[in-house]
């Protein structure tokens, strides 16, 4: 694969980098040759692995800690990421979960501010955080992790996950707009039935098995699958004239 050439020493922040699609992200990103800032919660360990491979590709790569449904953890994080790396170039919102699945009727009142504090805060507070940077700098590109959930509802349980990542895809779309005038792409990726741990923690066999059964590649993915919409957005050799848009990544299950 050639890889585009003008992400290289580009600083990047990759939210929620130690595993799955963002750590597969952050490992592109070092292939070209980039500077990642590799967000983790509690995967110290396998963040510790991405920084390796990060720097034996050639890139650069440093690890923040930080629970991003802490308020004031996703401020920090983006802070200290632009004082390690000298600026910050792309910005990937992939932090996120699922949590759990629940009924309408069985949500409570702390579980639907545990998904709203996950999934919609923090994209919505690193990009006030990183768009004064961006603009100082004369531009950027950031891309917004939403999901297929956002367009299909999600599987059983997951109303909460999926109006989360609906929100991701909207804020996506107007953030371009509003962005546009100071050279900051704003884009997002929609991954489809992905081969992640959250994937394996979330979704039980049978409703695996059943979501299969309407992919026409009938097939899950997987996180480096996802990479190359990534790479794509975060190129401007690539994809200079491309904002507001989702890139749905999902072997054919949704075809908008």
């Amino acid at each position: 694969m050639v890889l585009p050439s003008d992400l290289k020493e580009k600083a990047c922040l990759v939210t929620g980098a130690s595993r799955g699609i963002g750590a597969a992200v952050a490992r592109a990103l070092g292939g070209c040759g980039s500077h990642v800032a590799i967000h983790y919660r509690t995967g110290l360990e396998e963040a510790t692995g991405v920084a390796r491979d990060i720097e034996k590709a050639g890139g650069r790569a440093v690890l923040l800690q930080g629970d991003i449904a802490e308020r004031g953890a996703v401020d920090r994080i983006v802070a200290e990421a632009e004082a390690a790396l000298g600026s910050l170039d792309i910005l990937i919102n992939n932090a996120g979960d699922l949590i759990a699945r629940h009924p309408v009727t069985d949500t409570t009142d702390e579980f639907f501010d545990r998904q709203i504090a996950t999934n919609i805060r923090p994209v919505f507070v690193a990009c006030r955080a990183a768009v004064p940077l961006m603009r100082r700098q004369g531009g950027g590109v950031i891309v917004n992790v939403s999901s297929v959930a956002a367009r299909t509802g999600g599987g059983g349980g997951s109303s909460l996950y999926a109006s989360s990542k609906a929100f991701v895809a909207t804020f996506t779309r107007a953030l371009a707009k509003e962005l546009a005038p100071d050279n900051i792409r704003v884009n997002a990726v929609s991954p489809g039935v992905i081969d992640t741990p959250m994937q394996d923690r979330t979704t039980p066999p049978e409703q695996l098995r059943a979501a299969m059964a309407q992919i026409p590649l009938r097939r899950v993915g997987t996180p480096e699958e996802c990479a190359g919409a990534f790479l794509y957005l975060c190129s401007e050799e690539l994809s200079r004239y491309v904002t507001g848009q989702n890139i749905e990544v999902n072997g054919g299950l949704v075809m908008p």
